[in-house]
């Protein structure tokens, strides 16, 4: 996720004094971001989606933060404590969705969120979530077949179910491999969408060697 924040800011440098006041907005929020101020980046993205209304991103990174401030501190977490974070994630999935009601990337966003719910309580939230997870990140994959993020997010989604009923993981590690050899040559739209991922392939690939 660093590295993401990171390559976005090395881009945004670029653009100098041509940027336009959304191109400055966004760039502050990912350094906010990089200087590990969540509330805080998430509230200028939440200023910018609010003003910026035909943009995806802004809700998406919004959604994003709220979901990994769960992951941040989880062995405090009770539901009580997550289900504000996740629903104020859903409203901006919800945002999104209103831009682009086929938008992959709230596909995966939402799928994210629903994992946090099975991950605290899989007893009680894995019957009524685990299909619906699956469901999008297979739905986002389908609309973009050569996307690494949503190959590598399916993957390691598929990976744990395995995991858990004992089954083979192998295939899922030749997505896993698949995602890192596609990421050498993915190209986000704009220098503000999703380009995360590759670390994190990398560790899960070395996981599947072991």
């Amino acid at each position: 996720m660093k590295t993401m924040i990171t390559l976005a800011l090395l881009c945004i440098a670029t653009l100098g004094n041509s940027q336009s006041a959304y191109e400055k907005g966004m760039g502050k929020a990912f350094e906010l971001w990089n200087e590990n101020k969540l509330d805080e980046a998430a509230n200028l993205f939440e200023r910018i989606a609010a003003a910026e209304e035909e943009q995806w991103l802004p809700d998406y990174y919004t959604a994003q933060i709220y979901v990994l401030k769960c992951w941040n501190t989880w062995e405090d977490q009770t539901e009580a404590t997550l289900k504000p974070n996740l629903d104020k994630a859903q409203e901006h999935i919800n945002n999104m969705l209103t831009i682009d009601k086929d938008n992959p990337y709230a596909k995966q966003m939402q799928a994210q969120l629903y994992t946090v719910w099975v991950a605290y309580d899989g007893a009680k939230y894995g019957m009524k979530y685990s299909g619906k997870v699956s469901e999008l990140y297979a739905k986002a994959q389908a609309a973009e077949r050569e996307n690494p993020i949503f190959i590598l997010n399916k993957a390691e989604w598929d990976m744990g179910a395995a995991r858990y009923f004992g089954s083979d993981t192998t295939p899922y590690c030749k997505e896993i491999k698949r995602a890192i050899d596609l990421f050498a040559t993915f190209k986000p739209e704009t220098e503000f969408h999703p380009s995360y991922g590759l670390d994190r392939a990398q560790e899960a690939y070395a996981e599947c060697n072991k």
